[in-house]
């Protein structure tokens, strides 16, 4: 059954559907003794989650089921913030039908990241992840409610063709919408009423860890949760679109040393070996030989430093992520000095809440509570190969061929970890180029 499970999962190319997007087939064949299903909307804005929650968690509850089965786990948590009145309500009714008394839920407090795989771990485990590891280390499997929502369709053997995100920001009708993978980001927004200002940038994702899309007309990804559209100066906008050279170099420059940035480091204050201060003052010639540069490789890229925590407004995030790239392309490891991790006493006061950060961000204006505006379908979709981690799916359609909703167009390559795409719309093949296989109705 297990290994039937996991084939289901993998055939129907379910992925992460939180974030990186790693293929779930890869996580459902561990084994561990819990499951938690991760519906904190860690990001400031989105709503999609507790949406699912609220309207299908039944459906919620037979892919958590489906996953407990395959990783041997005897408990499943589902985590949600008590903020979610309706979801929570739906939530516990559910938990309350299981059989076996093995499904629990837990009401999240209201602070930025908790839905961090570490931080939801430790919140609702009380078990601490080690430095540079992931949860399976400690007996737990973390998934998002809407890779559960897909692993359950799997299992009733529908492919992952669609996407539930949230449209929000400066858009005439902020919406929690259901879209075909692939449908063009320029028409999601155009059915949520289109921009109500005209001079903007769209993010993919939340403010805190999204990031601006490119001029031109990208498309919905298989991870894609939100959709924000922001004033082109916005701060969260002018953050992610400075020139990183020059952003590490303001950075290193300003920087007072003030150590905000990792008194509030939420892997810090785990008991993990990460001081962003202290990273900000390397120079590029040192950053492979120095043992305290190793500490970026710790760093989850939250960007609460960046957007919350500095006062000089610099970004201890970026100079982190540039860091840690040559570290990784030096082939440097984490070397864990085997101490026991030990969280800091203040960890609980100094989690900040979204309200604050949402004030912060200036975004008090768009927590809109969007609701739920039904399935748009587009005349042609967009479909990228590549909307995971691993490696891009191997196209096996030719332009010209008929396909429907669900059909395979993308294989995982032998022997290479990835994820199937398919076909998220009835039509024809139009054009298959630079890694994107273009659908039209």
């Amino acid at each position: 059954m297990r290994e039937h499970i996991v084939d289901t999962i993998r055939s129907a190319g379910v992925v992460g559907a939180g974030g990186a997007g790693l293929p779930t087939h890869v996580k459902a064949a561990a084994t561990v003794d819990t499951v938690l299903v991760n519906g904190a909307s860690c990001e400031p804005l989105l709503a999609s989650d507790p949406y699912l929650l609220e309207s299908e968690v039944e459906t919620v509850v037979r892919g958590l089921e489906a996953v407990m089965e395959c990783t041997g786990a005897s408990r499943g948590v589902i985590c949600l913030k008590a903020k979610h009145g309706k979801a929570m309500e739906a939530v516990k009714a559910a938990v309350a039908k299981a059989a076996g008394g093995r499904l629990d839920v837990f009401a999240l407090k209201d602070f930025y990241p908790a839905g961090d795989e570490h931080v939801l771990v430790h919140e609702v485990l009380g078990r601490t992840v080690p430095e540079r590891g992931i949860p399976l280390q400690v007996g737990a499997v973390v998934s998002n409610v809407e890779t559960l929502f897909n692993v359950a369709r799997a299992m009733q053997g529908a492919p992952v063709t669609h996407r539930y995100l949230t449209v929000t920001g400066a858009v005439r009708n902020p919406m929690v919408v259901k879209v075909p993978v692939g449908t063009p980001v320029a028409d999601v927004i155009a059915f949520a009423g289109g921009a109500a200002i005209s001079e903007y940038r769209i993010v993919d994702g939340g403010p805190m860890m999204g990031r601006v899309l490119p001029e031109g007309n990208p498309s919905v990804t298989k991870t894609t949760s939100g959709l924000l559209l922001l004033p082109s100066d916005h701060t969260v906008v002018a953050g992610k679109s400075m020139d990183p050279v020059r952003l590490r170099r303001i950075t290193n420059t300003v920087c007072c040393q003030c150590t905000r940035c990792t008194d509030l480091c939420p892997r810090n204050l785990l008991g993990h070996t990460l001081h962003p201060h202290r990273l900000m003052r390397i120079p590029d010639t040192l950053v492979a030989s120095s043992p305290v540069a190793r500490e970026a490789l710790l760093c989850s890229e939250c960007g609460l430093c960046e957007k919350f925590a500095c006062p000089m407004q610099v970004s201890p995030r970026e100079v982190n992520a540039q860091i840690k790239k040559v570290l990784m392309a030096a082939g440097v490891k984490w070397e864990s000095a085997g101490e026991e991790l030990r969280g800091n006493a203040f960890r609980v006061v100094r989690q900040v809440p979204t309200s604050r950060l949402l004030q912060r961000l200036d975004l008090e204006r768009y927590d809109a509570h969007p609701a739920y505006a039904g399935e748009f379908t587009p005349s042609v979709v967009r479909i990228r190969l590549g909307q995971h981690i691993g490696a891009p799916a191997q196209c096996v359609v030719a332009t010209g061929d008929r396909v429907r909703c669900g059909d395979l167009i993308g294989e995982i390559p032998e022997k290479a970890m990835g994820a199937r795409v398919h076909a998220s719309m009835d039509g024809v093949v139009e054009a298959i180029c630079d890694g994107v296989v273009t659908i039209r109705a």
